[in-house]
């Protein structure tokens, strides 16, 4: 049920606003308020779906209960009520985050219409917060160990910056998820995360999949097409295994981070990005500087911070919650009741050597899930989960 206040120092004002949106929709919940303080006291401890405010009112006017309600709840909807001599200070709310602003006398289809666009507006933000953490929870760092107490720890401390990240670890180790946790915890978490695996991608192909191209510029270019350092404009670009980058590749790589230009495989034409750049690798890059596949300029350009994300093995201690962790997650996939490992199937499991890391551990919940019995063993884990 929508919950709308009204905050109006006139009373008949008040009246005709709730009579008008009662007989529209019996099932919007209104409340009125007849100041600004007594209204933005109503909105700190209730849960509205939108707001009418009028804009000149004693104690606290419209304007400062409009700031201070955005600084709490900006996700609120603000409607402004306004005489025809406010309509400067109504424009200037526009800018200071009101959802629209009415004149008086308020006309009828104008201000319903208004209140429903409002209300759509309300409902896809709590969507799309919900979604949000939806998807936040595939990206959960979970464990408790030292090794991932200090990452998370650097990511709240990086994550508000723009500096570049480069994050190193073996294969299956979870550096997706640093990338991921940087970018959402970040100013730019509106805007996208575009991923590239370099190492998917052919060496002759990688420059057109990073910085476009125009048609013509090879045989199958049938048409432009913008790469995905322009998709990730004012977001972030996570390129993974950037050690199996091309050397050509590289140099337009740090051209883009040198100047925040690129240029389309086949054009002249410049364009000008504001791309966050989080690189991943596997490879000792140091090693690949010295044997010269690597540029140690591109290295220093992307390593203002290091984070080394550390291998299962040196990471023994968060193994049972990884399994509690998956056990959950795999049930809720498949929509069947959560199966518990015994303490005896847990020890060996946390002794096991995880060569393949967290990627490995989760296929082995999974097929100990699958086959194993109600309660998984330790003799379902020596059966099914050998190496």
């Amino acid at each position: 049920m929508p919950k709308i206040l009204i905050i109006e120092d006139e009373a008949a004002i008040r009246r005709v606003l709730t009579k008008i949106l009662s007989e529209e929709n019996d099932t919007y919940e209104v409340e009125e308020a007849e100041d600004g303080s007594i209204g933005f006291e109503k909105i700190k401890i209730n849960d509205y779906d939108l707001v009418l405010c009028d804009i000149k009112m004693p104690k606290m006017d419209g304007v400062e209960l409009l700031e201070a309600v955005k600084k709490i709840k900006p996700e609120i909807p603000m409607v402004m009520i306004s005489g025809h001599g406010d309509m400067e200070t109504a424009i200037n709310t526009m800018r200071l985050g009101a959802f629209d602003y009415i004149s008086k006398p308020p006309d009828l289809n104008r201000l319903l219409n208004t209140v429903r666009n409002a209300l759509d507006r309300k409902q896809l933000v709590v969507e799309n917060k919900i979604l949000k953490k939806k998807v936040s929870k595939n990206y959960e760092m979970i464990g408790e160990s030292e090794a991932i107490d200090h990452i998370k720890i650097m990511i709240d401390k990086v994550a508000p910056t723009d500096a570049r990240v480069l994050v190193t670890g073996a294969n299956g180790t979870g550096k997706e998820l640093v990338a991921h946790q940087l970018h959402e915890k970040s100013d730019r978490a509106s805007f996208p995360l575009i991923e590239v695996n370099c190492a998917a991608i052919p060496s002759e192909l990688i420059e057109s999949e990073l910085f476009g191209h125009v048609k013509g510029a090879f045989t199958s270019a049938v048409k432009d097409r913008a790469g995905k350092f322009e998709a990730a404009d004012k977001g972030t670009i996570f390129l993974d295994e950037i050690g199996d980058m091309s050397l050509s590749a590289q140099a337009k790589v740090l051209r883009a981070l040198q100047e925040n230009i690129i240029t389309r495989v086949g054009a002249d034409k410049d364009i000008k990005v504001d791309v966050r750049v989080v690189a991943a690798t596997n490879k000792d890059l140091k090693t690949e500087i010295a044997e010269g596949r690597f540029r140690e300029d591109l290295y220093h350009r992307l390593a203002v911070i290091l984070i080394k994300v550390p291998s299962l093995n040196d990471r023994r201690e968060d193994i049972p919650l990884l399994i509690t962790h998956f056990a959950n997650k795999i049930a809720s996939e498949n929509g069947t009741a959560v199966k518990k490992f015994s303490v005896k199937a847990v020890n060996l499991l946390q002794a096991y050597d995880w060569t393949g890391n967290i990627r490995e551990l989760r296929n082995v919940i999974e097929r100990l899930i699958i086959l194993g019995g109600t309660e998984i063993s330790e003799d379902d884990v020596k059966l099914f989960a050998s190496k």
